[in-house]
């Protein structure tokens, strides 16, 4: 730790692409805390090119040069706004720590031009960041862990556990993003002891359905209100928990690559096989989010480690039925949102990449092989410094 308070910002922006989340952290001698968090929306123009490359679409390298700088122009604007907002000038911050945006994920090796590579591609330039905001920035975290041989992901079990451990409670973080991951954190427990993995798919394919049944003009389900208007289909949500990715062990990461536009097209034939009304096949979409997650738990944590409580965060955490459903089907689980412990539901993995932005600056590894698969720690993320002043 500094000897003295260091200040510094956090930049996640999701799988869903819908927004940019800027967490305001202060490093202390005695501890990380959390001052202040806010979400500026992506322009409408800029998510519909991310996520139209994310799903595979044809595009030139200079679409995704061009992508990659506009982006980081996105990124300095929300942490230049974010401060206005704070009241803070860009002077007193210490560093950026931007998780960038995912276009492309591949954390287990598969052939390529006669190899097997595994590789993750995160956008929104960080050099842009450092200039615009005179901030020294550190981005592109992902690919330091696949180098050793991590799947890249999840990397933000480490902030889970200096923010969770509980030397008498076992805890399970989960985020409920794009996509559902989660941290599980025994009692006392050490950094080896960590066991995280994405369980599967978590916002993106409820946003999806919702897109494609509203045209476009609303891109989640505000409080489940469409969901709760349909009811469950059982044969099919026994089919969609059959899912191959489901059954696959730890460690194991996942994203737009799999559940994305193919995935929706199969859940559209899927409705139409079982004769499922829009709303009902948001119902039931909303309860497979909730219980592949409680599959995972059963299949690969509960076992082997005896957990008292389920923190949860990303914006999965405001969806009533899934938090409803996932308390039902793990009690006597206690499961509570992630501000019951002072850590806002929107906030968590912007702070989390702020904490490891500080470990990079320090040289220090933040990696956790136990949870990536890595053959060794590693210090991730690359540097752009501001420029001088």
């Amino acid at each position: 730790m500094p000897t003295k308070p260091l200040l510094l910002l956090g930049l996640m922006s999701g799988t869903s692409a819908d927004a940019i989340d800027v967490a305001l952290a202060q490093i202390s001698p005695t501890h990380p805390k959390l001052l202040a968090h806010t979400t500026r929306p992506l322009p409408s123009a800029l998510r519909a090119e991310i996520l139209r490359i994310a799903e595979g679409a044809p595009a030139s390298a200079a679409q995704i040069s061009q992508l990659n700088f506009r982006l980081g122009q996105a990124f300095a604007d929300a942490a230049l706004a974010a401060l206005r907002q704070f009241r803070i000038p860009p002077s007193r911050i210490a560093l950026i720590g931007s998780h960038g945006q995912t276009i492309f994920h591949q954390g287990r090796p598969i052939p390529f031009l006669g190899h097997p590579t595994a590789s993750t591609l995160q956008i929104g330039e960080p050099a842009i960041i450092a200039a615009r905001t005179g901030i020294t920035t550190i981005a592109d975290f992902r690919p330091a862990d696949i180098a050793v041989g991590g799947q890249g992901a999840p990397l933000v079990p480490y902030a889970d556990y200096l923010l969770y451990r509980h030397a008498k409670l076992g805890r399970v973080s989960l985020n409920l993003g794009g996509i559902a991951n989660i941290t599980v954190i025994p009692a006392n427990a050490k950094p080896a002891q960590l066991l995280a993995f994405d369980t599967g798919p978590a916002n993106m394919l409820i946003d999806a359905l919702v897109a494609h049944f509203t045209h476009g003009r609303q891109h989640f389900d505000k409080d489940a209100r469409l969901a709760r208007d349909g009811r469950a289909i059982p044969p099919l949500l026994n089919e969609l928990l059959r899912d191959p990715y489901l059954r696959q062990p730890p460690p194991k990461s996942t994203g737009r690559e799999y559940y994305g536009a193919a995935y929706l097209e199969k859940l559209l034939r899927l409705a139409k096989k079982h004769r499922a009304h829009p709303n009902d096949l948001l119902h039931t979409v909303t309860l497979f989010t909730a219980l592949s997650v409680v599959d995972a738990l059963h299949g690969f944590v509960l076992p082997k480690t005896k957990i008292q409580q389920l923190i949860v965060s990303g914006g999965g955490a405001h969806n009533p039925l899934i938090m409803a459903q996932l308390a039902a089907a793990l009690a006597p689980i206690e499961v509570l949102p992630s501000s019951h412990l002072a850590i806002p539901e929107d906030a968590k993995e912007a702070y989390a990449f702020a904490l490891l932005a500080y470990e990079t600056w320090r040289h220090r590894p933040s990696n956790l092989p136990n949870a990536t698969g890595a053959t060794r720690p590693a210090i991730l993320g690359k540097i752009s410094y501001a420029p001088p002043r």
